[in-house]
Formats: C-alpha cells, structure tokens, sequence
C-alpha cells in the first residue's frame, strides 16, 4: 500500500460496526477485494488505506451500509455488493445509494422481494412502475428479464391488471412448430423456459400453473400475437432483438385499455438469418433497434440500457461478456480501418 494518511472512520455504535464488518470480516473483504484497499478496525474506528479514489468509494459504501444498520436493515454480502455496484454508478440528484438500497423500488411477489442491485436497475424498476412501455436492453445477466416478469407478477397479484401475456420470437423453428412432435405447449415450453424460472421464483410452479390454467397467465408465440387487442394486461416482449422492425410494430400496437408492454432483449446478440440481395448477404434489420431508435424520448416511453458493469450474476459472468464486448469493439475497429 503507499504511504499515505489513511481515511479514517468513526462509529457511534460498537455492535452495528461489527455488523458492518461482517462474520469473520467478510463484508470489509468484498470491499477490499473490489476497490483495491485495506480496512483495518481498532475500537469503534475504521482507518481505509489506498490511492484516494477507491478510498473514497470505500468510504462511501461503509457510511452508506451503517446507515442503513442504524435503521433497522439488517447487511448480507449480496447488500454489499450491491452498494458497490451504486457507488460505482452515476447518480442524480434525486437519488442516494441509501434509498436505493433501503427498498424504496422493491418488487413484492408472493414468493421473492427484490430489491435493485444496480443503479441502472433502480431506474430501470422504477420505469416499470411508472411507465407504459418500457424496453429493458443490454447483456445477459443484468436482471432485465427477471425484474420483468417480477414486476408484472406484482402488478398481477395486487390486480392491477387481470393478465400477464408473455411472447417471444421463436425464432429457431421459424415460428413454425408444426413439425415439433407435442402438443402446442410442449413444442413452444422450451423457448420460454427462462421466463417459467422468474415465474417459479416469484408465484411458485403450482400457483403459476393454476393460474396459466385460468387463462391469467397466457404464454404464446409472437406470431399469435397477430390482429389482436389487448386489455387490462401485462405484455412481455423477451429476446426482442430477434423480431424484424414489422413484428415488432405488430406487437407494439397490440396495446389496449390499460395495458403495458415490457420489452427485454440485447440488440448486441440478435439471431436474425441474413438477407439475400443482389450484392450478397447483409444483415437483417433488427426490430429493437430500430424500435427505440424510432421511439427514444416519447412520452410515456422509456428506454433503459444495461452494461456490461451490471451483470449480477456470477461475478465471472460479468467478466465473460466483457471480453466478448471487446472483442467485438476490436473486430469492428478493424473492419473500419
């Protein structure tokens, strides 16, 4: 470490710093492991060493999960890590990281409370609260599906509306599944399988069953989803990258008598097949993208983007699309020179 004036900490209260630091330490490790400083505690003191940057968000963190002891909220790793992510985020003047960890956003399903571990997913909760359309994009694992489908269970449960529709693109059997062997439910179960794991997480597999039985929960292929309107639901969009720009002005103008639409995907990974031309093939116009190009800043309608910095899954997850995303930056880079 170099030698410089540490920063240093007090604390009112012996047994809430404890708490802070964590079973055997284990809170002020993530901290150090992440920012690349050292904490050491002496008495009811927390002296940060390291190069002033990091130990001012070090500082940060530490003040804003005693805050949040000193008012009741009991501190995991997941809370820490989670005050990470907020410092290291851009915010407003409008936001705190102490109310953003506090649960002013939480989504409350039958099973799960969820709280945002982002500051890029705070906004994003609190556009799916407020607004009627709302696209969720960036890379996998930042949570932009999951809190989707939490969120509309939610809405669900406290009857704000009396239906959840959730569609895809089924794009590897070209929406055409008549060659599937099953029934309908078993050829297009398996392209929705991620959205029946938020579903069992936030209804439980027998309350979610029971009620896709009654018809409150309805789960269909894009292509159904053709000449219809829809009233008084929650529609979700996944994998919105694959549609085509007429799909999706197809399933945007489904919205009917209080309704919202949630629509989640990657424009970064869109699986749409080239399209053949006189010059050869080039690549097919991606209905996301071309949606929020032509609808970013209308009333009514948010657009919030995810990072690579915001993948909440394991950490080696985050690490993983990272790379991938430089490696593309450098592939176009060539292919510009």
């Amino acid at each position: 470490m170099p030698d410089q004036s540490p920063l240093q900490l007090t604390f009112s209260s012996n047994q809430l710093l404890q708490d802070l630091c964590g079973r055997h330490d284990a809170h002020l490790q993530l901290i150090e492991d992440n920012l690349g400083v050292q904490l050491v505690t002496r008495g009811n003191q927390l002296a940060i060493f390291g190069p002033a940057p990091q130990a001012g968000q070090a500082k940060q963190v530490l003040e804003d999960l005693y805050e949040l002891l000193k008012n009741g909220v009991a501190i995991s790793p997941s809370q820490v890590e989670a005050a990470l992510r907020l410092t290291d985020g851009v915010l407003d003047s409008s936001m705190r990281s102490t109310d953003l960890l506090s649960g002013s956003t939480t989504i409350v399903t039958p099973h799960l409370k969820l709280m945002p571990r982002s500051v890029t997913q705070h906004r994003y909760v609190a556009a799916l609260q407020k607004n009627t359309l709302v696209f969720g994009t960036g890379p996998a694992g930042t949570g932009k599906t999951y809190l989707a489908v939490a969120q509309a269970v939610s809405m669900l449960v406290g009857r704000q509306v009396s239906r959840i529709i959730l569609t895809r693109p089924v794009l590897e059997a070209g929406e055409r599944l008549g060659f599937l062997p099953g029934t309908f439910e078993e050829k297009i179960d398996p392209y929705l399988r991620p959205l029946f794991d938020a579903l069992d997480d936030t209804l439980g597999r027998d309350r979610w069953a029971k009620m896709r039985e009654s018809g409150q929960i309805e789960i269909a292929p894009l292509a159904y989803m053709r000449g219809r309107t829809i009233k008084d639901s929650i529609m979700l969009l996944d994998e919105a990258q694959n549609t085509t720009p007429t799909q999706m002005k197809m399933f945007l103008t489904r919205l009917g008598e209080n309704s919202r639409m949630f629509v989640t995907g990657d424009p970064a990974q869109s699986d749409l097949p080239p399209l053949r031309t006189s010059q050869g093939y080039v690549p097919q116009p991606n209905g996301l993208k071309d949606a929020m190009e032509t609808l970013d800043g209308l009333r009514d309608i948010e657009i919030v983007r995810f990072r690579e910095s915001d993948v909440v899954r394991h950490p080696l997850v985050s690490t993983i699309v990272t790379a991938y995303a430089e490696r593309e930056r450098q592939l176009n880079f060539k292919l510009g020179e």
